[in-house]
């Protein structure tokens, strides 16, 4: 016979839900905090940071589901920062970061 392998923690539907939406919550809170576009972007990209960095810790020490969605969120909100200091950026003719 020859030996089976399981996962400590298998990644599950609902592990990757909770990281979703956790995450969109995240991001959702940090984005509120900017009042035009550029303290949004910077507030996005902070908060997208941590949680990438919370999502490396629990690839590593907890659920891989749970990083899985958080990873996949957060992603999804910096394109959504980055497209919108791209519209501003075509708009104004002035980079909106600086």
């Amino acid at each position: 016979m020859r030996p089976s392998y399981r996962e400590p923690y298998p990644v599950t539907g609902a592990g990757v839900a909770v990281g979703a939406v956790t995450a969109f919550a995240w991001l959702l809170l940090f984005g509120l905090l900017g009042r035009d576009v550029p303290s949004y972007a910077w507030w996005t990209l902070f908060a997208g940071g941590l949680a990438w960095l919370a999502a490396a810790v629990l690839v590593r020490h907890g659920d891989r589901g749970v990083a899985t969605g958080v990873a996949i969120v957060t992603a999804g909100g910096w394109s959504i920062a980055a497209a919108i200091v791209a519209v501003r950026w075509a708009q104004s003719g002035d980079w909106p970061l600086w």
